[in-house]
């Protein structure tokens, strides 16, 4: 296991015009390592996000991403499948308690060195929190 610095755009996409959206950076302390063809990147939370005391790890192969997310901060760990064209269900933990959600990625760029931690991981999807607000979502994250 190495450790990395990552840079995690997350945006929030409001209207149609690119200035309709909502930004949230992060530069941390992450984790990279590969096994069997896959990358495994892990960063803990931080105040910053909302979610301190959380660790989210993401399992990259060919097949897509799966977006783990446990810690204190949450009483449901919450599991987030990215396969571009597919909808994933499940429930997303939060402060508050958790709330059932469905995905649909739009898009996944991967470009994710599986010889050495550099690159980036472009993720575009719809995200529906039932009964709470349903948006679409980009989530960028860069080996740095």
């Amino acid at each position: 296991m190495r450790d990395i610095m990552l840079k995690i755009v997350g945006r929030q996409i409001i209207g149609d015009l690119p200035d309709e959206e909502e930004q949230l950076e992060l530069v941390t302390e992450g984790k990279y390592h590969e096994e069997n063809g896959t990358v495994f990147l892990s960063y803990d939370e931080s105040d910053f996000s909302g979610m301190t005391g959380c660790t989210t790890s993401l399992a990259i192969n060919d097949d897509g991403i799966l977006m783990k997310r446990c810690g204190e901060a949450v009483p449901l760990d919450t599991e987030i499948r990215f396969e571009k064209g597919k909808r994933f269900t499940g429930y997303y933990g939060t402060p508050f308690g958790a709330v059932e959600m469905e995905v649909l990625t739009n898009d996944v760029v991967n470009n994710i060195s599986r010889d050495e931690p550099k690159g980036s991981l472009n993720i575009d999807y719809h995200i529906s929190l039932r009964g709470l607000s349903a948006s679409r979502s980009r989530l960028d994250i860069e080996i740095i």
